[in-house]
């Protein structure tokens, strides 16, 4: 059995002209050696498997290079690699140092690869500054890194940076196809392209996937082969879906999803491709756009087709659906039903014909308040009174009753008062429903004094709140004693406490109320609970008038702080109280020697 060399080193390239999709940063190394003008640090960063190290070892054979070496020479003396993720302390760095000193013995140069740069620890990175920055004129280092942000500010100073970019699909599947031929396997365009995008921008990933394929397939590569081995989803599926989309089927959409899942696909991959396969689509319907189609030529047929079919609209919501179905799914409980309720609203949106009302919201209507012009009197210019009378019939119009259509008759006098009548149509008397009375006691805190309206309007409400009410002249004003007073007090009591007015009932419940004429007396101990009081002293007054049949009744609520000493709250101050009452309690306590 014959030792297998892998194909990333098998056809690493020996020659600038060999490095593939980058080809700025290779014409400028090779006029820099031309001209003599290489600087004596570089930094190649990229992304993984662009060909930074390649590039290294290239620059370094070719600056040793003078003509009369052999074509294989390798300049092994010359050459020293170093991985910083394993040598990253300051000693590897000073044994580095130590090692720069000492001239070739073979060639011109001696070329220092330090690769995985940003491994070193900041103290390496202080020791290595001073070589870096004025080294011997035998040495230069060449730093690689994938995560350039994590170089210190002062090594990326004295360097000269050549960033590499990801290298493109055609680029990669180009250069597939040449190891392929070298390798006498036949391989289809399709299985080349997808190799080249599972790549993601790495050449060294897709000579590596391509000799996995390989190992699979055997000599004939194939895009069946290659989805079954590398588990990728078929783009033949998103167009069956597509179509079963178009036609609205949603139960054959459901099964084609459960068959994916079946088949160990996930979720999240199908519809992240499903979103891509749209923007595909959308790509395709345009001329100027469709050079952004990165698939095989018998693949961009079919989205060609596909495209000519596919309405613009239904291309752009389903993109939405889709990249908003990609969103929410690592933090959905049921990925898949987010998905089949993705695949639902999508197979949906071409059979929605019907168009939105715009005064409608949902299926409710929108009420409105409508008076029509024909209402108000327009033959001649109104005076300064009925300007007023006007804006007044306009506030009172917003506070109308809503209804779903406007009435057939509004009749709206124009008086000196602003009073505003309006009368439906016998046909449309039920639909209008009477405000409650009590609104106009709400709105009666909320009026103010300082226009005419408001005084209009204020005097209204007085009038309406009054109707309900006996005349002053006539209120009752019946004699009764202080023991129905009491006996009033204690009614009023009981219904605080049914209420759960705990509280207000301690406080009520206190003193005893003393009667003066009309007059009721309450002392309380502190202000606080006068406070308390008088907020439900109306209340308090409607009930006992009521009761007792006299209006003329009032309280008089006043604080006597003296009161506070007939409540005895602490231990010491109940003892008091009871040594008052009752004197040999202070000789009992003196003769047990007890304490309080």
């Amino acid at each position: 059995m014959e030792h297998f060399i892998v194909s990333a080193r098998k056809y690493r390239p020996t020659t600038f002209k060999d490095v593939v999709g980058q080809q700025a940063i290779t014409n400028t190394l090779q006029n820099a050696i031309e001209n003599n003008h290489l600087a004596q640090a570089l930094l190649f960063t990229g992304p993984r498997g662009v060909g930074k190290t390649t590039c290294a070892r290239i620059l370094a054979k070719q600056i040793n290079q003078d003509g009369t070496q052999k074509a294989d020479e390798d300049f092994a003396f010359n050459i020293f690699e170093l991985d910083a993720a394993s040598n990253n302390s300051v000693d590897d760095i000073r044994n580095l140092i130590d090692q720069v000193r000492i001239p070739p013995q073979i060639g011109t140069y001696k070329v220092y690869i330090i690769d995985e740069v940003h491994m070193l620890s900041s103290a390496a990175f202080n020791a290595f500054l001073k070589t870096l920055e004025e080294p011997p004129k035998h040495a230069i280092f060449i730093l690689a890194t994938t995560e350039k942000h994590k170089i210190i500010p002062t090594i990326l100073s004295r360097c000269q940076i050549f960033d590499f970019k990801r290298i493109t699909v055609q680029d990669i599947k180009g250069h597939l196809a040449d190891v392929a031929k070298l390798e006498n396997i036949n391989a289809e365009d399709d299985a080349l392209h997808i190799i080249a995008q599972k790549a993601d921008g790495a050449l060294r990933d897709a000579l590596s996937i391509f000799d996995r394929v390989v190992s699979f397939s055997g000599q004939d590569l194939t895009r069946q082969a290659v989805t079954e081995n590398l588990n990728v989803l078929d783009y033949t599926y998103y167009f069956a879906i597509t179509d079963l989309l178009l036609q609205n089927n949603i139960p054959e959409v459901l099964v084609a999803y459960d068959t994916i899942l079946a088949q160990g696909f996930d979720g999240h991959h199908f519809i992240t491709g499903l979103a891509s396969h749209f923007r595909d689509l959308l790509v395709c319907q345009n001329q100027a756009t469709i050079q952004l189609l990165e698939v095989g030529e018998q693949v961009k047929t079919m989205y060609f087709e596909q495209s000519q079919k596919t309405p613009h609209d239904f291309l752009i919501d389903a993109i939405e659906l889709a990249n908003d179905c990609d969103l929410k799914y690592k933090s959905s409980r049921n990925q898949r039903l987010l998905v089949e309720l993705c695949l639902l609203q999508l197979a949906s949106l071409t059979a929605r014909g019907e168009k939105k009302n715009p005064n409608s919201f949902g299926n409710k209507k929108i009420a409105r308040f409508v008076i029509p012009p024909s209402a108000f009197s327009a033959k001649k210019m109104p005076s300064e009174a009925e300007t007023v009378s006007q804006k007044d019939t306009d506030a009172i119009s917003k506070e109308a009753v809503p209804v779903t259509e406007a009435p057939s008759e509004l009749h709206v006098s124009n008086t000196t008062e602003a009073s505003v009548e309006i009368r439906p149509s016998e046909e449309n008397k039920e639909r209008v429903i009477e405000r409650p009375q009590i609104l106009a006691e709400r709105n009666a805190k909320k009026v103010s004094a300082l226009s005419l309206k408001s005084i209009q309007k204020k005097q209204a409400i007085k009038k309406e709140r009054m109707a309900n009410q006996p005349d002053e002249e006539n209120l009752p004003s019946n004699d009764f004693n202080e023991d129905q007073m009491i006996a009033a007090w204690k009614e009023y009591t009981d219904a605080v406490e049914q209420a759960g007015k705990y509280n207000l009932l301690s406080h009520l419940t206190m003193g005893v109320p003393k009667l003066e004429g009309s007059l009721i007396h309450l002392e309380f101990p502190n202000s606080t609970i006068k406070v308390e009081v008088e907020r439900a002293k109306y209340e308090l007054l409607g009930f006992l008038r009521e009761k007792l049949q006299n209006y003329d009744v009032d309280l008089s609520i006043e604080v006597n702080e003296t009161i506070e000493k007939r409540y005895a709250y602490t231990t010491r101050e109940k003892f008091e109280k009871l040594r008052e009452k009752n004197p040999l309690i202070e000789t009992l306590r003196k003769e047990f020697d007890l304490d309080i």
